[in-house]
């Protein structure tokens, strides 16, 4: 039978004995990386925590998991006269890799020095029905990386530090061109005539007005519209789509800056461009300097 199979039929079962497979609430006092950073004054005390369970090893009347949040992994450990004969039963046969779980337990170090949660409450949070990628092999082909996002950031959790970074990169240069007096505003993303660049549009229809609108190619010309009607230092961070060629490095809808400056020329948009760029580097890596497929790049200004 099939791992998938298998799982359904211990949904059915969950649901049969009136268990919620799928509960909407659990209230942490801490994520996973806060216990590991503060043992010294945790150990000892009770916490709850919550996460996605990684793996699970079954010793007799006592077993470890492993168990992931957004911060990082920690391990859980079960004992059978801790949580009572139910609580060790059920884990032991409903508990998969994939599920989400919440335990509440004392903070300890195993003879290892593993900082460990002693269980004392176990709570099922989402049953998963399908398995978790193979754990030494992870997801490696590029296409279903790229189309299955959710399955690399859980094969691949260190991805996520990725998005964190564009999160922050975007967050600073917001910041900084706001710290030059630029002002952040919206235009249109369904034109009537796709403009700003040169590049095949994608196509709608809108009902009402009974005419064919564009997807944006590029905010250009109603950022210009916005500089024509008084406005100086204007930027805006925004979604672009060009109806093109696809590949890992290039993607049909995209994310970029514009800005528009008032009575400034071509070097003064150079020295901007140049402190914007090393500031965020600078902000987000603690120096000018990182590193990019093994190649370090220094930032430092000037270029």
């Amino acid at each position: 039978m099939e791992e998938r199979e298998v799982r359904l039929k211990k949904l059915e079962e969950l649901k049969s004995l009136g268990e919620d497979p799928y509960k909407t609430r659990f209230e942490r006092t801490h994520s996973l990386k806060e216990i590991k950073d503060n043992y010294p004054s945790l150990e000892g005390k009770v916490v709850k925590v919550a996460g996605r369970v990684i793996s699970k090893r079954l010793h007799g009347k006592a077993s470890f998991s492993t168990i992931r949040d957004f911060s990082g992994t920690l391990q859980i450990y079960i004992r059978f006269d801790n949580v009572g004969e139910e609580t060790y039963k059920f884990f032991k046969k409903f508990i998969d890799p994939g599920d989400f779980i919440g335990v509440e337990g004392e903070v300890f170090k195993t003879h290892t020095g593993e900082i460990t949660i002693n269980v004392r409450k176990l709570t099922l949070l989402s049953k998963s029905i399908r398995p978790l990628p193979e754990k030494y092999h992870g997801v490696k082909d590029v296409e279903v990386r790229y189309r299955k996002r959710y399955l690399d950031l859980i094969a691949n959790p260190e991805v996520k530090e990725i998005f964190i970074t564009r999160s922050k990169l975007i967050k600073t240069m917001r910041e900084i061109l706001e710290s030059f007096g630029f002002i952040e505003v919206e235009t249109p993303m369904l034109q009537p005539i796709p403009g700003g660049a040169t590049a095949r549009p994608f196509v709608t229809y809108h009902n009402a007005l009974d005419m064919n609108l564009y997807l944006r190619i590029a905010p250009e010309l109603y950022l210009k519209r916005l500089i024509v009607g008084g406005f100086e230092r204007i930027f805006e961070i925004n979604r672009n789509f060009r109806n093109e060629g696809i590949s890992t490095v290039h993607n049909p809808e995209f994310t970029m800056l514009e800005l528009y400056w008032a009575y400034a020329d071509y070097k003064d948009m150079m020295e901007l461009t140049e402190k914007l760029i090393s500031e965020t580097v600078k902000r987000i890596k603690g120096s000018y300097i990182c590193e990019f497929k093994g190649e370090k790049i220094d930032f430092s200004p000037p270029w």
